[in-house]
């Protein structure tokens, strides 16, 4: 009996080193549970009956682990207030540089040149370096000459006619000076006294030369081909003769 109760706390121990709190086999990595059954069998050698415990792992079928997938995070923004759109073209260009440029003693072909090389008459254009609409102002540039909205395109030709006025007025006339500080900047046209050694600034002034010359042959060329104005008819007058009366004065009269 002794045996009995030695054998069945050593089966107890050793159960207890096998079991944890929450009913798992201690030290298994999978922590799968158990389960315990008491077998009672003759010892061969002695014949006594012995208890033992049996302690049996039951099978755990695999669990795969459920892969959530989270969809990416969609931040949604407030859509920007629509900004205004710019003015289109007026429908007779022609007319609003010749007013422009009649109000501020330029000759019209040098505004379409400008115009020509500096934005090819695209109200919308922005530069790299920040010079906004058709005749390609600066914000400084723009609110120095009074322009609030660069991309109305008469305003930004009345600012843009004011600062080449300015420009030809601060050099006395001279023209490749006026469109070097129009395209570099006047403070690039005094650090060297004379048009800036900036390919950029040669090339702009060689272009609007070019644009300049052609302008001013396609307005020859208009002019020219205007029938003149027909002579009006001259009226003929009265006619005045010259009568030398009895008293030998000469009067004029008319018939």
């Amino acid at each position: 009996m002794v045996r009995f109760c030695f054998r069945w706390m050593w089966a107890g121990l050793a159960t207890a080193t096998l079991w944890a709190a929450d009913g798992t086999v201690a030290g298994d990595a999978a922590r799968r549970p158990v389960r315990m059954t008491s077998v009672v069998r003759s010892d061969p050698k002695t014949g006594k009956l012995v208890r033992s415990v049996v302690v049996t792992v039951k099978p755990v079928a695999e669990r795969k682990v459920s892969e959530t997938v989270v969809a990416p995070r969609v931040v949604e923004t407030a859509a920007p207030p629509a900004a205004a759109q710019p003015a289109a073209l007026p429908a007779n260009l022609q007319d609003a540089v010749n007013r422009i440029a009649d109000q501020h003693g330029l000759p019209p072909e040098l505004l379409h040149s400008v115009i020509k090389v500096e934005s090819n008459y695209n109200p919308y254009a922005v530069s790299p370096k920040g010079a906004m609409g058709i005749m390609q102002l600066i914000p400084a540039t723009a609110r120095r000459f009074g322009v609030e909205d660069v991309f109305d395109p008469v305003e930004n030709i009345e600012g843009g006619a004011r600062y080449l006025a300015y420009l030809l007025e601060l050099y006395g006339g001279n023209y490749p000076l006026a469109l070097a500080a129009y395209n570099a900047g006047e403070n690039a046209v005094a650090k060297y006294g004379a048009v800036p050694p900036y390919a950029e600034t040669q090339n702009y002034i060689k272009m609007v030369a070019r644009q300049l010359e052609e302008a001013q042959k396609s307005s020859a060329k208009v002019k020219e081909q205007k029938p003149a104005k027909p002579a009006e008819p001259a009226t003929e007058g009265p006619h005045i003769v010259q009568v030398v009366g009895p008293d030998g004065a000469v009067r004029f009269v008319s018939q």
